[in-house]
């Protein structure tokens, strides 16, 4: 980053007021009569109401579209452990994110916990407060325990998005990227370059759309993850093959995709060209990918292209996911967030890459066109149809498996964030 633009960044956020996000108020507060309803005495009769049904807190209170972004700090993005405090700016960027595209509130909320059990209490403690909790930037392995206790105690959807947001988006792409190529997820061979909560996320989301897992050779800092191995953690073991397959380069013979989710400039020239003809290259740490575009493009022209940045064709971003996932499992007050639900994000996403794309949008990106094919296989964040088509889907799946307390809603699909008011 350059340093015009390090400043720019630390300006941004310390002026004209620190941060980037604020708490609004609702309801009229003009006159005596205006506070005497919003607090004492009137504020005495929804407490009553939620009293004898906990569920008038939806109708009384802000909790129904009220998120809690939720991390401690040990794994910020690209950053590493910085402690939780230091997370805050990324916290409040996901409220961003949430208010601007999906009109959802969000507290950011920063845990100082001696260790994972000590993280669980305390959002177990304050879930109550929310709709949903969106877990952040919690290292790997101890984030897998922490959600899957979290969904366990909790009765509102708990998600930890850089494990799901990233696999439904990459498999999103993933399912076009394969399309455009001429394979098949059923046949295609993957290397997953990393093995941290993105990484399993992300393999294990592929083989519930329909990849192999024996097509699947995912390595780790100790080279290819391999059934004699025994210094595995058991989400590790999961992808554990028989093969005598031990180095990148090894794994990338005749592989028809790359996935990478570990660090910048990791995918050496020779396995590139060890792959197999018309291959898939998902280069995603951020900002330095895998491999440099430029020297991907160069070395083989017969390559889909995807990364985490901006500035290149093919942005995986996050931003396409959660969301929506979140506008739709609270519209329905779904009690979690579960497989089906992500896959219909996953085919929402799909699909809508294969639509027509507004002039709006190409404006917003200052481009004369945009057109489903290999430097366009994911729709673009500011594609204002994301909220409706993708929001659908994940309340319809939440209503079709039974997780919804609410039925599909009468205004969906959404148009604008201006609808959810």
């Amino acid at each position: 980053m350059s340093q015009d633009l390090k400043q720019a960044a630390l300006d941004y956020h310390a002026n004209p007021r620190p941060g980037k996000i604020s708490v609004e108020i609702s309801k009229p507060t003009q006159t005596a009569r205006d506070l005497s309803l919003a607090y004492s005495p009137g504020v005495a009769e929804p407490v009553r109401e939620i009293a004898k049904d906990a569920e008038n807190a939806y109708k009384y209170t802000a909790k129904g579209n009220l998120v809690a972004v939720i991390s401690d700090g040990t794994a910020i993005l690209g950053l590493g452990n910085l402690g939780p405090l230091a997370s805050k700016p990324v916290m409040e960027g996901k409220g961003v994110l949430f208010k601007r595209f999906a009109g959802i509130d969000v507290f950011d909320i920063e845990v100082n916990s001696e260790s994972p059990q000590a993280f669980i209490d305390t959002v177990a403690r304050i879930a109550d407060t929310f709709g949903g909790i969106n877990l952040e930037d919690i290292k790997a392995p101890e984030c897998f325990e922490i959600e899957r206790v979290l969904i366990e105690q909790c009765n509102i959807p708990v998600f930890h998005d850089d494990q799901h947001g990233t696999a439904i988006v990459t498999a999103a792409g993933m399912l076009n990227a394969l399309e455009l190529q001429g394979k098949t997820i059923e046949e295609a061979k993957v290397v997953c370059l990393g093995a941290g909560a993105a990484a399993v996320a992300c393999m294990k989301l592929l083989i519930s759309c329909g990849a192999k897992s024996e097509n699947i050779y995912m390595l780790d800092r100790q080279g290819v993850i391999h059934s004699g191995r025994n210094d595995l953690n058991q989400y590790k073991a999961m992808f554990a093959n028989q093969t005598d397959k031990r180095t990148l380069l090894d794994a990338c013979e005749g592989a028809d995709v790359f996935v990478g989710l570990s660090g910048p400039n990791l995918l050496p020239v020779e396995a590139l060209q060890a792959m197999a003809p018309n291959p898939i290259i998902f280069a995603c740490s951020n900002p330095d990918p895998e491999i440099k575009p430029e020297l991907a493009w160069e070395t083989r022209d017969d390559i889909i292209m995807a990364t985490g940045r901006s500035d290149y064709p093919n942005q995986v971003n996050n931003v396409l996911g959660f969301p929506f996932i979140f506008r739709g499992a609270l519209d329905v007050r779904s009690k979690v967030i579960n497989e089906e639900m992500k896959l219909a994000a996953v085919y929402a996403i799909r699909d809508l890459a294969k639509e027509a794309v507004p002039a709006e949008v190409c404006e917003a990106y200052g481009v004369d066109s945009l057109e489903y094919g290999k430097g366009y296989i994911i729709p673009k964040p500011l594609d204002p149809r994301l909220l409706g088509l993708v929001s659908a889907a994940v309340a319809k799946a939440a209503v079709d498996t039974g997780v919804a307390q609410l039925p599909y809603p009468a205004h969906y699909p959404l148009n604008s964030v201006e609808d959810i008011k």
